[in-house]
Order: structure tokens, then sequence, then C-alpha cells
């Protein structure tokens, strides 16, 4: 196979892909039926806050169009903006948050579903009905002077939508209010994908017959949506559960700073991640990504504070920029195959190879089974007693703790953590109930061989589907644990292993 015949097969591999990442329009439906509903309530006849013609609009990831399904039983996390016309000088942000607050509290619906019931730190996040999957998360704002903006040279057309936003952790002490500009921010993300953009919506007008002005643009995606559609998902599958991982709004804007318009998807790909360093600065000694909307906003602020994130952060980013060189140099379709598993999830590359097989007339195919890497592969390690149809997810997630000390948690292979902490696993998965649920714990090193606690064989979780399990620290080395889910006698998950350190 050649060169471009390769590429254009993991470029439709890809699309396959991000089709099964991509969220239902039935959710981007639901999510707007939501927020406007709390609109509708906001400006009801008899609110307290008709007299502020109160606006909910969406921002982040749904309203950038780069949203992808949540991986197990996580939640969509829905993110709104509500501006009240008020001037800050006649308000205080404590003022402004309860205003927003107690007129949620008066309908009898949300006032059951808002969680915390005094807020969030910015926002009120109404939780709906475990069924839905679904939370939306509700920021109080007000307009700000955008003079500032224009004086910074910040376009006219991105400043004037500037807000000044609630922030209880600074309220007390803060000389100013906090800013922010998400409305200027998805102008700019839609002006960095343009040509893309445009090219896209005239492609769709000629295929349904339409007039292009008749084709919003949220009905189209372009390469730059799809390739941060990836690099989420990539992210979430590698680093779920760290809370140092790389941060979604960090990724957004560097991949829309290196985005040329680039049409095909795996040129927009390998583009953008080798680009991607070119717009993180370095000031003084500090850490900078600066909101290209509002240049005294740091989106790296916390790696200042916290040096691992910006350590995980080059290190993912060495890592999926290797991947894809790699990927494009496999021409066996079960080596691409089981490159995309491995970075973007079982269930929807077995999903897009199908769809790849099918179009072709194929066989089905299946995602190769993994082999574990070669530190794994130790004697008394028990292979899996079921047949591996790897269709759907399962991550894992981990904290410690020990009495009179603070629990955290931790990534796999990340910090090493001391003898005699407990430690807790949570598997989260996708697959439909009924399930079974075991978890193999393989130790190694000196002082587990003269223990005789090598293990290496399977054990029943915890709680009542058995997504828990819970370990003690006792033997130094690197020792790690893993999930299955069977279903029908089959296994349909495999977590991959999850490495603790323990000194």
């Amino acid at each position: 196979m050649g060169d471009a015949e390769n590429r254009r097969r993991i470029s439709d591999l890809l699309g396959s892909v991000i089709e099964e990442l991509d969220v239902p329009p039935s959710k981007y439906e639901e999510a707007r039926e939501r927020y406007d509903a709390v609109g509708s309530w906001l400006n009801g006849k008899d609110s307290h806050l008709k007299q502020y013609s109160p606006t909910v609009f969406p921002q982040g990831s749904f309203a950038l169009g780069t949203a992808v399904t949540p991986l197990g039983d996580d939640d969509y996390d829905v993110d709104a903006v509500c501006i009240l016309q008020l001037a800050k000088r006649g308000t205080t942000q404590q003022q402004l948050k309860a205003l927003v607050g107690d007129r949620l509290k008066e309908n009898g619906t949300y006032i059951e579903m808002i969680d915390p019931k005094e807020g969030g730190r910015r926002c009120w996040t109404i939780q709906y009905a475990d069924s839905s999957r679904f939370h939306l998360d509700i920021l109080p704002a007000i307009p700000d002077d955008y003079a500032w903006l224009i004086a910074c040279g910040i376009p006219h057309v991105q400043a004037q939508h500037a807000v000044c936003i609630t922030d209880r952790d600074t309220w007390e002490h803060a000389a100013d209010w906090p800013k922010s500009n998400p409305q200027g921010y998805t102008e700019w993300f839609k002006g960095r994908m343009r040509v893309a953009l445009n090219e896209g919506r005239m492609a769709l007008a000629r295929r349904t017959r339409a007039s292009v002005q008749d084709i919003p643009d949220h009905a189209v995606r372009t390469p730059l949506q799809r390739v941060i559609q990836l690099l989420k998902r990539h992210r979430d599958i590698h680093y779920n559960g760290d809370d140092d991982k790389p941060i979604s709004i960090i990724i957004t804007t560097l991949a829309a700073h290196a985005y040329a318009n680039e049409p095909d998807l795996v040129d927009a790909m390998l583009n953008i991640v080798s680009g991607m360093r070119r717009a993180i600065e370095h000031r003084n000694g500090v850490w900078w990504v600066p909101n290209p909307v509002n240049p005294s906003e740091n989106f790296a602020d916390k790696w200042n504070e916290t040096p691992r994130k910006q350590e995980l952060f080059f290190e993912w980013l060495d890592a999926i920029e290797q991947e894809h060189k790699t990927l494009l140099g496999q021409s066996e379709l079960e080596k691409v195959g089981r490159c995309l598993a491995e970075a973007y999830g079982e269930r929807e590359t077995s999903a897009a190879l199908n769809k790849y097989a099918s179009q072709r007339g194929m066989y089905p195919m299946v995602v190769p089974p993994r082999t574990p890497p070669a530190r794994f592969n130790v004697e008394y390690r028990e292979s899996p007693k079921w047949p591996l149809t790897l269709s759907y997810r399962v991550s894992l997630s981990a904290r410690a703790h020990r009495a009179g000390f603070r629990t955290f948690s931790f990534a796999s292979g990340s910090r090493a953590i001391p003898k005699q902490y407990w430690l807790t696993f949570e598997a989260k998965t996708d697959v439909p109930r009924p399930f079974d649920v075991h978890w193999q714990v393989v130790n190694t090193g000196q002082e587990a061989l003269l223990a005789n606690s090598l293990r290496g064989n399977f054990y029943e979780g915890e709680g009542s589907l058995g997504l828990i399990r819970t370990e003690r620290t006792l033997y130094t080395g690197s020792h790690w644990v893993e999930c299955f889910v069977i279903k029908d006698n089959l296994c349909v998950a495999r977590s991959g292993e999850f490495v603790v350190n323990i000194v």
C-alpha cells in the first residue's frame, strides 16, 4: 500500500472514530432546550430578574462544536452563561450570584436539582435525572467595559462581548471583578477555521441543495474541531482521574493557534500537534498560554503552581505526536486498528474498523487483543479466562488515603506512594447492565516474593456492581491492577494496567 493510500485509509478510520466520539444531535438539542428553559424561567413575567433582561447562552465545548461523549458513566457537562444587565458600580459579586440562585430556587423542579445547594465557586449547577447523564453549569455575569480590550488590540467583534463574572474564592478581597469573554472566544475560534468552515458549509449546501446562507456554522465540523475531539479523548483515556491532566481550554486554544485550515484530517492532526508548542510562552520564568480575547488571563497559571501539570502536558504532546507518526508507518490494518484502539478506545475503533470493512465488502473486523508490554508479562500473571470481544470501555481512577493524612488522587504510573496507605480503585464503564466485574492484581519485587504475595490472579470487586477494588500498599516496587468487565461470558471491556509505585 502506498503512502498516499495509507494516509487516506487512516483519515477515513479517524473520521469514523470521531463519529463514535461525537455528541449525537439529540444531546445538542437537549442542551439547547435545557438552557433555553432556564433562560425562560429567569426572564418570566413574575421574575424579579426580568428588569435586568437575563440572557442565557452556551459556552465551552458545546458552543465550539468540540464536545465528545463522556467516558464511562460520566455526565454530559454543559456550560452556560447568564448575563444580567446590571452595572458593576451598584452590584457586588455576592448579590449577583444570589440574584440568579434565588430565582432558580423559586422553581419547584430546579430547587431539587441544584447541587450543591449553596452553589459552586462560580456557577450554579443543575443536575438532571441520572438517566439523562446531563448537568448544566450556569455562570452569572454582567457586561464589562471593553475599552481596555480594544486598547490591547482585540477586535471589536470579539471585545464587545466581555463580561464580569462571580468567583466566591476572590470576592472578599479582590480589587475588581474577575473578567471573562466566552462569546468573544467563540468568535476568535471560528475565525481560526473560517476558510474550512465556509468550505464545509458550501459542501453541505451542495449535498442538501440548500442555500449556503441557510447552513448554520454548527451544522458542519471542520478538521480543527475533529482534531480537538480526538485530542480530548486521547487525553481522557491516558490521564482519566488525574487532576493534573491537560485541560480542555489549553488544548483548544493551542490547537486553534496551530491550525492552518488544512482540509485533510491527517494533515491537520500532524500540523496541529507539532505546532501547538509555538503558542506556549515563557515570560520571565512563568509559563503562559494567553487567552486570545483577554491578554491578561493566563490559561496556564496552574502550571506555575503545580509543575507536574506542565510536565504532563508536554509528555502527552510528545506521546501523541510520536503515536501518529508511527500510525502513518503502519501498513497492516490490524496494527493500525491496535494503535487507534490504544489511543482512542476499543469500542470506537471496533466500530470504525467494521464500517471500513463494510464499505469495502470485507469481513467484519475486531480490534486485535492487546499484548501487554514486556514488563507486564510475568509468568505468574494469569491469562484472562474469557474470550476477548472488546466492544465497550472501562477506565480506572484511584485515590490513596491513610488515617491522619490527606486523601489524594493519583494516575497510573505517577507519584510514588508510601507503605501503609489504603488504595481505592474505581471503574467506570459504558457496558449495559447486567455485567460481572473481575479485578486482576499483580505484585512484583523482592518483598512481595518473600511474603509469597506476588499474586496475579482474579478477584471480585466491591460495591453493588463490583466496580470498586480496595488494596493496601505493603510491598516496595511497581505493581498493577486491571479491571475486566464480563457480559454473557465474554470480556467486553478491559481497562489496561493501572500501575502503582510503592516506596
